[in-house]
């Protein structure tokens, strides 16, 4: 599944390989959510490392298996429940993660929306051979679903019954489980001593501690060229999540259909081609990531609302816009123009 891939690079080219006499870190790979985990551990000996990676392992097929949009799931159940305008028992791990997609939801003004399943099938994103051209939906299709306008706020849990007064909402988190996962992944590490890690799944990653006397360096991937756009630098404990036109996409008489969904208009989203996020808490600079990319111009707002500082954005066009924040936490290794900084602002 080709998702943004991000390089990691250390200031000795590589944080994987040993410099100045330092060990390298401890690698280890496996799937989960159709995509590649990496997994890189500092400072652990190889026995400690093969434990902790093959518990991450399990973890993942745990919260995949759980959240999986359209095969056989706990999340199935629930959309089939909503659905059937029925109640459902949610245990309370499921709940929260729910109530926290909710929250982001909200603060995003819903340009965040998990509850847009529905949209996501109508484009047909919603399978395993999701990049075969096929038509794109009908605008009666599109209108059908915005005159529903499923969004989390349909959602209520009391006493762990989980209700909708919206038949029409399919929950997705194809925008946020991985955030999730990641954070867990990290918590797990932290809970076993471990203080020096990467996680990345699928090019999106949490990054604690260093790697040695260095920092974890993280390349972001340039959306229209080969090669890196810039590195960032992790401080003790952040979160890198992109969200670009080119992860997904399939074709259709020569014109190129990606998969972040505006849902004020049912239509992909083209104000961008890809948002970078930086924040301590992978599962919020997921869900922003997406939220940002579907707002456009607009990102500046939607990102104080949410409370993100750490944004850079490029644009068809070609030019990059970011937070202040950020452009003190980026270097640009492909970009001679200098980038348009817009500080965040509310109403």
């Amino acid at each position: 599944m080709p998702f943004l891939r991000f390089i990691l690079i250390g200031l000795c080219l590589s944080v994987l390989t040993a410099c100045d006499n330092e060990p390298s870190a401890r690698q280890a790979k496996f799937y989960a959510f159709g995509t590649e985990i990496d997994v890189s551990l500092y400072g652990v000996s190889e026995e400690e490392a093969s434990a902790t990676v093959s518990a991450l392992e399990a973890s993942f097929a745990d919260i995949d298996n759980t959240w999986h949009a359209w095969r056989p799931s706990t999340l199935s159940d629930i959309n089939q429940a909503i659905s059937n305008n029925k109640s459902i028992l949610v245990t309370d791990d499921v709940a929260a993660l729910i109530l926290l997609a909710k929250t982001l939801a909200q603060n995003s003004e819903h340009l965040f929306n998990p509850a847009a399943g529905k949209l996501f099938e109508l484009w047909g994103f919603h399978q395993d051979d999701w990049f075969n051209s096929r038509s794109p939906p009908t605008q009666n299709q599109l209108d059908n679903w915005l005159a529903k306008a499923p969004s989390m706020d349909a959602l209520t849990i009391e006493n762990g019954q989980l209700t909708s007064d919206n038949d029409a909402v399919k929950l997705g988190f194809g925008g946020f489980a991985k955030g999730f996962a990641v954070d867990q992944a990290i918590l797990a590490l932290q809970q076993q001593g471990i203080q020096n890690a990467l996680v990345n799944i699928g090019g999106d990653l949490r990054a604690i501690g260093m790697h040695g006397k260095r920092p974890w360096v993280i390349g972001v991937r340039h959306p229209r060229q080969d090669g890196m756009l810039a590195t960032i630098a992790i401080q003790g404990d952040e979160s890198v999540f992109t969200s670009g036109d080119y992860e997904r996409f399939f074709e259709y008489q020569g014109q190129r259909y990606p998969h972040i969904l505006d849902p004020r208009n049912g239509q992909p989203a083209n104000q961008a081609t890809s948002v970078t996020v930086l924040h301590d808490n992978a599962a919020i600079a997921d869900a922003a990531a997406t939220a940002l990319f579907v707002a456009g111009q607009d990102w500046p707002r939607i990102a104080a609302l949410m409370g993100i500082k750490h944004v850079m954005l490029v644009l068809p066009d070609g030019e990059i816009e970011i937070s202040p924040d950020m452009l003190e936490r980026v270097a640009f290794i492909n970009h001679d123009a200098p980038a348009i900084v817009r500080p965040l602002s509310l109403p």
